[in-house]
Protein backbone atom coordinates (compact mmCIF):
# COMPACT_ATOMS: atom_id res chain seq x y z
CA UNK A 1 0.00 0.00 0.00
CA UNK A 2 1.26 3.57 -1.21
CA UNK A 3 1.64 6.09 1.76
CA UNK A 4 1.21 3.99 5.05
CA UNK A 5 2.95 5.78 8.06
CA UNK A 6 4.43 4.04 10.66
CA UNK A 7 6.08 6.31 13.54
CA UNK A 8 6.13 7.09 17.36
CA UNK A 9 3.86 9.54 19.29
CA UNK A 10 4.90 11.45 22.53
CA UNK A 11 2.36 12.40 24.89
CA UNK A 12 0.68 12.29 28.74
CA UNK A 13 0.05 8.47 29.59
CA UNK A 14 -3.42 9.70 31.03
CA UNK A 15 -4.47 11.26 27.62
CA UNK A 16 -5.70 9.20 24.37
CA UNK A 17 -4.57 10.17 21.10
CA UNK A 18 -5.77 10.14 18.03
CA UNK A 19 -3.37 9.36 15.10
CA UNK A 20 -5.53 9.89 11.57
CA UNK A 21 -4.18 7.02 9.68
CA UNK A 22 -4.75 7.47 6.32
CA UNK A 23 -4.60 4.35 4.27
CA UNK A 24 -6.09 4.95 0.76
CA UNK A 25 -5.33 2.12 -1.51
CA UNK A 26 -3.29 3.88 -4.17
CA UNK A 27 -3.07 1.55 -7.31
CA UNK A 28 -3.32 1.10 -11.44
CA UNK A 29 -4.15 -1.50 -13.49
CA UNK A 30 -2.17 -2.28 -17.29
CA UNK A 31 -2.97 -3.87 -20.10
CA UNK A 32 -0.21 -5.20 -22.06
CA UNK A 33 0.27 -7.03 -25.51
CA UNK A 34 3.59 -8.11 -26.66
CA UNK A 35 4.65 -7.46 -29.95
CA UNK A 36 6.25 -10.41 -30.55
CA UNK A 37 8.31 -9.20 -33.59
CA UNK A 38 9.86 -6.68 -32.01
CA UNK A 39 10.34 -7.37 -28.42
CA UNK A 40 8.03 -4.44 -27.36
CA UNK A 41 4.97 -3.96 -24.99
CA UNK A 42 1.83 -2.11 -25.83
CA UNK A 43 1.00 -0.36 -23.03
CA UNK A 44 -2.19 1.55 -21.64
CA UNK A 45 -3.49 2.25 -18.12
CA UNK A 46 -7.26 2.03 -17.00
CA UNK A 47 -8.82 2.62 -13.74
CA UNK A 48 -9.24 -1.41 -13.26
CA UNK A 49 -10.04 -4.74 -15.29
CA UNK A 50 -13.27 -5.29 -16.73
CA UNK A 51 -14.93 -6.07 -20.29
CA UNK A 52 -15.23 -3.12 -21.00
CA UNK A 53 -11.80 -1.71 -20.72
CA UNK A 54 -10.72 -5.16 -22.46
CA UNK A 55 -12.61 -4.08 -25.36
CA UNK A 56 -11.48 -0.79 -25.74
CA UNK A 57 -8.06 -1.95 -25.03
CA UNK A 58 -8.37 -4.98 -27.99
CA UNK A 59 -9.61 -1.53 -30.30
CA UNK A 60 -6.41 0.37 -29.47
CA UNK A 61 -4.46 -2.15 -30.41
CA UNK A 62 -6.30 -2.88 -33.78
CA UNK A 63 -5.56 0.69 -34.16
CA UNK A 64 -1.73 0.73 -33.12
CA UNK A 65 -1.54 -2.54 -36.17
CA UNK A 66 -4.73 -1.33 -38.80
CA UNK A 67 -3.42 -4.26 -41.42
CA UNK A 68 -2.57 -6.92 -39.12
CA UNK A 69 -4.44 -9.35 -37.59
CA UNK A 70 -4.30 -10.55 -34.05
CA UNK A 71 -3.46 -13.22 -32.37
CA UNK A 72 -4.13 -12.43 -28.54
CA UNK A 73 -2.85 -15.15 -25.90
CA UNK A 74 -4.58 -14.42 -22.57
CA UNK A 75 -5.15 -15.52 -19.41
CA UNK A 76 -8.73 -17.22 -17.88
CA UNK A 77 -9.46 -13.56 -16.16
CA UNK A 78 -13.42 -13.59 -16.31
CA UNK A 79 -13.79 -10.14 -18.28
CA UNK A 80 -11.29 -12.29 -21.21
CA UNK A 81 -14.51 -14.93 -21.44
CA UNK A 82 -17.23 -12.47 -20.39
CA UNK A 83 -19.95 -12.59 -22.79
CA UNK A 84 -19.56 -8.95 -23.94
CA UNK A 85 -16.02 -9.81 -24.82
CA UNK A 86 -17.61 -12.61 -27.23
CA UNK A 87 -20.06 -10.27 -28.86
CA UNK A 88 -17.35 -8.34 -29.35
CA UNK A 89 -15.21 -10.20 -30.79
CA UNK A 90 -18.52 -12.14 -33.46
CA UNK A 91 -18.98 -8.46 -34.36
CA UNK A 92 -15.36 -7.70 -35.17
CA UNK A 93 -15.10 -11.04 -36.82
CA UNK A 94 -18.07 -10.95 -38.81
CA UNK A 95 -18.67 -12.03 -42.03
CA UNK A 96 -15.17 -13.54 -42.04
CA UNK A 97 -13.48 -16.85 -41.80
CA UNK A 98 -11.74 -18.16 -38.89
CA UNK A 99 -8.48 -17.95 -40.79
CA UNK A 100 -9.00 -14.07 -41.46
CA UNK A 101 -10.63 -12.93 -38.20
CA UNK A 102 -9.32 -9.38 -37.16
CA UNK A 103 -8.73 -10.94 -33.73
CA UNK A 104 -8.54 -14.72 -32.33
CA UNK A 105 -8.24 -15.15 -29.16
CA UNK A 106 -6.54 -18.06 -27.68
CA UNK A 107 -6.36 -18.97 -23.90
CA UNK A 108 -3.50 -20.19 -21.59
CA UNK A 109 -4.19 -23.29 -19.70
CA UNK A 110 -5.62 -22.35 -16.22
CA UNK A 111 -3.48 -21.60 -13.83
CA UNK A 112 -0.55 -21.85 -15.68
CA UNK A 113 1.18 -18.14 -15.41
CA UNK A 114 4.56 -19.68 -16.66
CA UNK A 115 3.11 -20.24 -20.10
CA UNK A 116 2.10 -16.92 -19.77
CA UNK A 117 5.18 -14.10 -21.00
CA UNK A 118 3.77 -11.14 -19.74
CA UNK A 119 4.31 -12.23 -16.45
CA UNK A 120 8.01 -12.12 -17.07
CA UNK A 121 7.42 -8.25 -18.00
CA UNK A 122 5.37 -7.28 -15.18
CA UNK A 123 8.13 -8.76 -12.92
CA UNK A 124 10.92 -7.38 -14.84
CA UNK A 125 8.94 -3.86 -14.51
CA UNK A 126 8.02 -3.88 -11.21
CA UNK A 127 11.74 -5.25 -9.66
CA UNK A 128 13.00 -2.62 -11.93
CA UNK A 129 10.44 0.28 -9.92
CA UNK A 130 11.66 -1.26 -6.40
CA UNK A 131 15.25 -0.83 -7.09
CA UNK A 132 14.30 3.08 -6.58
CA UNK A 133 11.21 3.27 -4.44
CA UNK A 134 12.55 4.80 -1.80
CA UNK A 135 13.47 7.81 -4.07
CA UNK A 136 10.19 8.12 -5.52
CA UNK A 137 8.27 10.63 -3.79
CA UNK A 138 4.73 9.91 -4.68
CA UNK A 139 2.07 7.37 -6.69
CA UNK A 140 2.44 9.11 -9.80
CA UNK A 141 5.95 9.18 -10.00
CA UNK A 142 5.99 5.15 -9.46
CA UNK A 143 3.31 5.52 -12.49
CA UNK A 144 5.40 7.22 -14.73
CA UNK A 145 8.47 5.58 -13.92
CA UNK A 146 6.90 1.65 -14.03
CA UNK A 147 5.79 3.17 -17.70
CA UNK A 148 9.24 4.77 -18.54
CA UNK A 149 10.61 1.45 -18.09
CA UNK A 150 8.21 -0.86 -19.80
CA UNK A 151 8.58 1.64 -22.88
CA UNK A 152 11.83 1.65 -23.18
CA UNK A 153 13.21 -2.06 -22.95
CA UNK A 154 13.21 -4.55 -25.60
CA UNK A 155 11.64 -7.85 -24.23
CA UNK A 156 13.65 -11.50 -25.03
CA UNK A 157 13.89 -14.26 -22.96
CA UNK A 158 12.56 -17.87 -22.95
CA UNK A 159 9.41 -17.61 -21.80
CA UNK A 160 8.39 -15.63 -24.76
CA UNK A 161 10.27 -17.72 -27.55
CA UNK A 162 8.24 -20.99 -26.54
CA UNK A 163 5.53 -19.57 -29.25
CA UNK A 164 7.80 -19.79 -32.46
CA UNK A 165 8.28 -17.29 -35.02
CA UNK A 166 5.42 -15.58 -36.23
CA UNK A 167 5.37 -13.24 -39.29
CA UNK A 168 3.54 -10.30 -40.22
CA UNK A 169 0.20 -11.43 -42.02
CA UNK A 170 -0.77 -8.91 -44.97
CA UNK A 171 -4.61 -8.95 -46.17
Amino acid sequence: MWGDLSGYVWGKTDQEIAVPVVNERKKQTYYGAIDYLEGELILKSYDKGNSKNTIDYLLYLLKQSPDQRLLILWDGASYHRSQEIRDFLDEINQGLSSDQWKIQCVRFAPNCPIQNPIEDIWLQAKTWVRRFCALIPTFSHLKWMFEWFIRHTTFDFPTLQMYGAFSKIKY
